[in-house]
């Protein structure tokens, strides 16, 4: 799903300022690292990796950037000003810029959005559907977190404002009858898109994982290939807390990628890389802010230079 004919430079303004947070602490903690003229010198080296740290990235992959930036310190011209933010940015693009698992074609193309409650699944179906809708396309949306009202009501005020079907159950449905359900409308309707929103908790995590694995043979009974995308969604502002949530889901409900929302809200936007490097799954969308252009098409190139540039 594409951002279409957005304009690239005010998709980088947005994305600058979403990850302002992170970038000025990054950039307070590391400051004298970059502006130092030095031949891998130990207190700039040691307050650079003290900045990564701060902003989350994990300490295994500050541990690999800080080695990255002494090695090339010592190549260098000791005269060079910028050697710690060129090789930050080069390194930090070149870890994000990991491939995906290869999607299979499908018509209607079914994305399950999972994860727990509170990362911002209902709002990024409803985003996707918004940017889906903008592009000319046909969706269904299907409700099958019927464990929490609020999700299935939030969810019907998007599609009646998108003006695009909506299926659901009453509450405390089986969430795997509405895929079922919705699966048949979006064929009916010939849609291109058919969009799930799934419960984040169960009494108990064997449950809800469980239910993830119905959800997604249910889906692959009545659409060949489906679900064709499983996108977790991850609350960036939990940092790296969103790790365990991440490891739980990968291993369960067959995640192809990743969203993290929210971060405009925190300065510690470089958990993005210690969840890359733990899972090895592309980034597929960040959120930056409320509205649907705020929800962002990933690009490690431009995230690497909102995070490092000046």
């Amino acid at each position: 799903m594409a951002n279409g004919d957005r304009d690239p430079s005010s998709v980088l303004a947005r994305l600058k300022r979403g990850l302002f947070m992170t970038h000025t602490e990054l950039l307070a903690k590391v400051g004298g690292a970059i502006r130092a003229t030095f031949e891998a010198d130990p207190a700039a080296l040691d307050a650079l990796e003290e900045g990564l740290l701060a902003a989350d990235v994990g300490p295994a992959t500050a541990e690999e950037l800080v080695a990255a930036v002494k090695a090339e310190a010592g190549r260098r011209d000791a005269a060079e000003q910028d050697v710690v933010r060129r090789v930050l940015k080069a390194e930090v693009e070149k870890r994000l810029s990991i491939r995906g698992p290869d999607l299979a074609p499908g018509s209607p193309h079914v994305i399950l959005l999972v994860g727990v409650n509170g990362t911002g699944k209902t709002t990024t179906a409803a985003k996707l559907a918004a940017r889906a809708v903008a592009a000319g396309k046909s969706v269904v949306l299907a409700a099958a977190d019927t464990f929490r009202a609020a999700a299935m009501e939030q969810l019907e005020v998007w599609a009646s404002r998108l003006n695009v079907p909506l299926v659901k159950l009453k509450a405390g449905a089986d969430p795997a009858a509405v895929v079922h359900d919705a699966c048949a409308v979006a064929l009916a309707r010939k849609a291109d898109l058919l969009l799930v929103d799934t419960a984040g908790r169960l009494h108990t995590k064997h449950n809800l994982m469980e239910e993830l694995s119905k959800i997604r043979r249910i889906a692959a009974r009545s659409i060949p290939g489906a679900p064709h995308e499983v996108l977790l969604v991850l609350d960036a502002v939990t940092g790296m807390n969103g790790i365990a949530q991440a490891r739980e889901f990968t291993k369960s409900a067959g995640v192809t990628g990743l969203v993290l929302t929210k971060m405009d809200g925190t300065a510690k936007g470089g958990v993005i890389l210690a969840i890359v490097r733990e899972l090895a799954l592309p980034v597929r969308y960040v959120g930056v802010g409320e509205t649907t252009d705020d929800l962002l098409d990933f690009d490690a190139a431009a995230f690497a230079g909102a995070l490092v540039d000046d």
